[in-house]
């Protein structure tokens, strides 16, 4: 099923871990209506800015796969309203700037980037129609732990 030109259903619920420890991760009728939207609101347009393909590293995650991978229970990822990427050949950091400066989007977290190492990390967004709040954080690891920092640190 395509949500939009350039992005299907089958990639938006992609999870190596549901795969490797044959979990369900099939979405209800709610959640694939949100993937669409954040498809149609968010991916589709980043793709058709770049001109290339956008990677997904993570889009819907049941529950339990969310569960499995660490994410929190609360994470816009078992909603379908959260999505990980990077776009091969664009530094991470100015992918979530450009999210930054022409989305609305609920959440954005430059997660684990390294300054200077383009490809390090991933871009967290999420879009919540409700809730398009545009906080923006930075994950990173402070001594052994992950801390949210605000804003783009880059």
């Amino acid at each position: 099923m395509q949500l939009t030109t350039n992005f299907s259903l089958a990639e938006m619920i992609k999870s190596e871990t549901a795969v490797r420890r044959d979990m369900d991760n099939t979405p209800g009728e709610v959640e694939i209506e949100n993937l669409r939207v954040l498809c149609e609101q968010i991916l589709q347009p980043i793709r058709e800015a770049y001109g290339r393909g956008v990677k997904v590293n993570s889009g819907y995650r049941s529950p339990d796969v969310n569960a499995a991978v660490g994410g929190s229970r609360t994470s816009d990822h078992c909603r379908g309203l959260a999505t990980d990427i990077e776009i091969p050949g664009v530094p991470n950091g100015d992918l979530a700037q450009y999210v930054a400066d022409y989305f609305e989007f609920t959440q954005l977290i430059l997660e684990f980037y390294t300054p200077g190492v383009p490809d390090s990390g991933w871009v967290h967004v999420s879009y919540d129609p409700l809730n398009l709040k545009k906080q923006i954080l930075t994950a990173m690891r402070e001594n052994g732990k992950t801390v949210y920092k605000p804003g783009l640190i880059k």
